[in-house]
């Protein structure tokens, strides 16, 4: 229903020249119109789709299913079909609100001539009360002039003007029409579950693929990443970009966004606004564009989906911010400050363009989250002890958001649709100096994400209407951090600390055993974990990958360490180790956290994880020397972090032991973007309206509550519930389901029309009836039995043609004020039996649209 409503809301713009209805004809009779045929796939969920098999499943010719025409009015829609085609569109159209069908029945379609005579004067009706009529002329990327002679020569409007069963005269002579494609395309951009869902399983998984490429580039020996230019890292990227651009068929010159690979020095201010990716460099390479020639520290790098809304960008770095603990804590090398520098800014940048994000989606103003994401970004740096950077880089700061339609293209943020479309948040540091020689430029660091935010209005009790927000980071399985060893003396110095492994004894003691497979998690909720080798010591660990080299921990630099298995075997293992902040050094710099705690994950069925318990654990538990020995915990002793960092890799892994297929990109989904059921969850009650929601009923739309909470008063009150129907919808069916259904939670009490008049609804004899369940309760004894203290309820069955208002207007207009407090009125149903509803050509009978004209 929200997507006819966000149609019908073009009709109800306050402007002279709105139409008074949306014409939409598919198939041969609107010469197979692509601008047509668009609008029914957004209103019917791509029902009409090319890829859509379940249409030549049927066996029906083409003609015979695309044969309907929609009408749609500001509040109601009328919809020609044949019975063919009817039972497919019905799931697809049973929620639209005053919906019309105009349709044969099976017997009087086969009778061609009489069919399409139905059909034309079928569209002759559906017009009628019409001046102004929108036409969706053009698709989106194929705008095209409006001629109002081409729609003229559509077989239906050249129809119209037959004799007899026409409309008495030329279409484009009775009627104004007027193209509304530009109007319905930015309908089409605004995000709704079903959107966000095809994004997410169809778009973010290509976008996500041309990163893995981009990765696979670099997951070489050191010489060659030595001597990869910034044109073939980034070529994945520039192919993407270019062969979307060319089939997206845009034409308008609207500013879009640019993929880039820059490496160290050459990712100046005016090589990033350049945009001139499309022709890069092959003389930039990872040896050659540090400082003065040198090997690069860093990359900035960033990949825009072509047709759709998606973008981010990252800074990687080539070296590391950490070096490896060799068994002596005065032993300090020289780290790689450039390195160090770069790295410690970029995470100031993370932080910074999270917080804006943070904000915007409370606030919905782009100045406030620029304002947050600087604070955020100097306070960060001060923690760092960077302060005197600040004063420098201020000058060189640009954040900003930008919203995006779904072809990718920017558009006004302030838009009134802006909430509903996806945005880019960026930062950007300008041509960072090199703080030790005072001469140089050692690049920029960039970081973006794309994100979509949900707003519902909520009527708080004394009135007054907040917002409660919501946002998710769409791009958020994008690795926001990343390096690689080049370095000579990086890789001597991790090199030098997988010697351990050669030892009888070393400062970790002895070798226990160890294995690949193994996870390490930081709880930087902006990390992601790193897979890679880990080896089990008597006393300590060493953990390797290709990515950040050696990380040597002692036991020495451990406070506590606990592990959890849930006793199950199909539960992942999760060893928490508590580390001293004297280890911070030998730690990567995304790993550094203020509650300095590490999680080391073991997957079940592993072989380093049957290695562990068979020749670790009984060894680590039992120790006595060191004095740390391992803690086994249960789930209820785990911290709130903790159980978050476990659920996270509790996902990871059933996604990986899952066989791949459509739940298993599902799962995948779930373990990279742990908050997308509770954001799902709010965006589909804020797209269904604008309207505010009573703060006791938002935690039930929500999914958080099963029950509203009632104040005292209401409570006391007896529940009414109101059933009605037409002849033969069989309302008494129900409400004896109910009342059997229900007989454990609460007494429900019937009252039924009285069965001499069932035309009409004795609204005296119902407000006695009434007195007298007042007058019961108030006889009851104060000794009432447990079933009589259960919640009271009272089922009104309505015969036939009774009106609903005459109930609820008998309860208020109720003599004794007393009786008329102690009701409420619940809920009102409509029973349906389709097969009774309908008079001839499946026209409704008036009163089920009364009836349901709420629903």
């Amino acid at each position: 229903c929200s997507r006819l409503r966000n149609i019908q809301s073009i009709l109800t713009q306050s402007s002279k020249s709105q139409p008074d209805g949306i014409l939409c004809i598919l198939g041969i009779d609107s010469r197979y119109n692509e601008g047509c045929r668009e609008l029914a796939n957004y209103l019917l969920f791509g029902l009409y789709n090319q890829s859509n098999n379940d249409f030549e499943r049927t066996g029906f010719p083409e003609e015979v299913l695309d044969d309907i025409i929609i009408l749609i009015k500001p509040d109601s829609v009328h919809l020609y079909c044949n019975p063919v085609n009817y039972n497919h569109l019905l799931p697809y159209v049973a929620y639209w609100r005053n919906l019309h069908f105009h349709c044969l029945t099976e017997n009087e379609y086969e009778d061609e001539e009489a069919a399409e005579e139905f059909k034309i004067s079928s569209f002759v009706d559906m017009v009628r009360d019409c001046s102004r009529i929108g036409i969706p002329y053009s698709c989106q990327g194929h705008l095209q002039i409006f001629d109002m002679f081409v729609v003229e020569k559509w077989p239906i409007v050249q129809a119209f003007a037959l004799e007899g069963i026409g409309g008495d005269g030329f279409f484009t002579m009775k009627y104004e029409l007027m193209d509304v494609s530009v109007d319905l395309w930015k309908t089409y951009s605004k995000m709704d579950p079903v959107s966000l869902e095809d994004l997410l399983f169809e778009d973010l998984m290509i976008f996500e693929h041309q990163w893995t490429n981009f990765f696979a580039n670099f997951d070489t020996e050191i010489p060659f990443i030595l001597e990869l230019s910034e044109s073939q890292a980034g070529e994945p990227f520039r192919s993407y970009f270019s062969h979307g651009m060319i089939s997206s068929h845009i034409t308008d010159n609207s500013p879009s966004r640019q993929p880039f690979v820059l490496f160290g020095s050459h990712s100046t201010k005016e090589n990033l606004n350049s945009g001139n990716f499309n022709f890069p460099s092959e003389g930039h390479l990872v040896r050659n564009t540090g400082l003065g020639g040198s090997t690069a520290k860093h990359m900035v790098v960033q990949c825009v989906s072509p047709k759709g809304p998606l973008a981010c960008s990252r800074t990687y770095f080539f070296g590391t911010t950490h070096t490896p603990f060799l068994g002596n804590d005065n032993e300090m090398h020289k780290q790689a400050e450039q390195v160090t520098l770069l790295s410690q800014i970029y995470t100031a940048v993370v932080e910074a363009v999270l917080a804006g994000i943070e904000c915007y989606a409370k606030t919905s103003t782009e100045s406030k989250a620029k304002e947050v994401a600087e604070q955020m970004l100097m306070s960060v740096l001060d923690s760092l002890h960077l302060t005197q950077l600040k004063t420098v880089l201020c000058s060189k700061i640009a954040f900003q958001i930008q919203a995006v339609n779904n072809h990718g293209r920017i558009t006004p943020l302030d838009n009134e649709d802006g909430l509903s479309l996806i945005k880019t948040a960026s930062m950007m540091v300008f041509d960072i100096p090199d703080s030790l020689t005072g001469r140089g430029c050692l690049g920029s660091v960039v970081f973006s994400e794309s994100f979509l935010t949900s707003q519902i209005q909520v009527k708080e009790k004394d009135g007054s209407i907040k917002s409660e927000t919501s946002h998710i980071i769409l791009t958020a399985a994008i690795p926001r951090y990343a390096s690689w060893l080049v370095e000579d003396s990086d890789v001597k110095l991790s090199e030098k600390a997988q010697h351990v492994l050669k030892e009888d004894k070393s400062f970790l003691g002895t070798l226990l055993t160890g294995g690949d497979g193994a996870y390490i998690y930081s709880s930087n909720p902006q990390t992601m974990p790193a897979e890679g080798k880990l080896y089990f010591f008597s006393d300590g660990i060493l953990f390797s990958d290709p990515h950040h080299g050696s990380i040597s921990i002692s036991k020495n630099h451990m406070s506590s360490i606990s592990l959890y298995d849930g006793d199950s075997t199909s539960i992942v293992a999760a060893l928490f180790i508590d580390i001293k902040s004297s280890f911070l050094a030998h730690l990567p710099i995304e790993f550094h956290t203020r509650d300095n705690f590490l999680m080391i994950a073991l997957f079940p069925k592993t072989k380093i994880y049957k290695a562990f318990y068979s020749q670790v654990f009984s060894s680590w538990q039992n120790q006595t020397n060191s004095g740390l020995s391992l803690r086994v915990v249960q789930e209820e002793f785990l911290s709130v972090e903790q159980k978050r960092l476990h659920s996270s890799v509790q996902k990871l892994f059933n996604a990986l032991s899952f066989p791949s297929g459509e739940r298993c990109r599902e799962l995948k989904i779930s373990a990279a973007l742990p908050e997308l059921e509770r954001f799902v969850q709010h965006f589909t009650v804020s797209s269904v309206s604008h309207e505010p929601i009573m703060r006791a009923h938002l935690p039930v739309l929500l999914q958080q509550s099963e029950i509203i909470p009632d104040s005292k008063a209401e409570s006391d009150k007896v529940v009414i519930t109101i059933i009605t129907g037409l002849p033969g919808c069989r309302c008494s069916d129900l409400c004896a389901f109910l009342v059997t259904f229900n007989k454990e939670h609460g007494r429900w009490i019937v009252y039924r029309q009285t069965m001499d008049s069932p035309e009409c609804f004795s609204a005296t004899h119902f407000q006695r009836y009434l007195s007298s369940v007042v007058e019961a309760q108030q006889n009851h004894s104060v000794r009432q039995s447990t079933y009589a203290k259960k919640n009271k309820r009272l089922l009104v069955v309505l015969q036939g043609y009774t009106d609903v208002i005459d109930v609820v207007q008998a309860l208020q207009t109720h003599p004794d004020p007393d009786v008329k407090s102690s009701f409420i009125i619940g809920a009102v149903n409509t029973c349906v039996e389709p097969l009774s509803c309908y008079m001839e050509h499946r026209l409704l009978f008036p009163k089920f649209l009364d009836q349901c004209s709420q629903g």
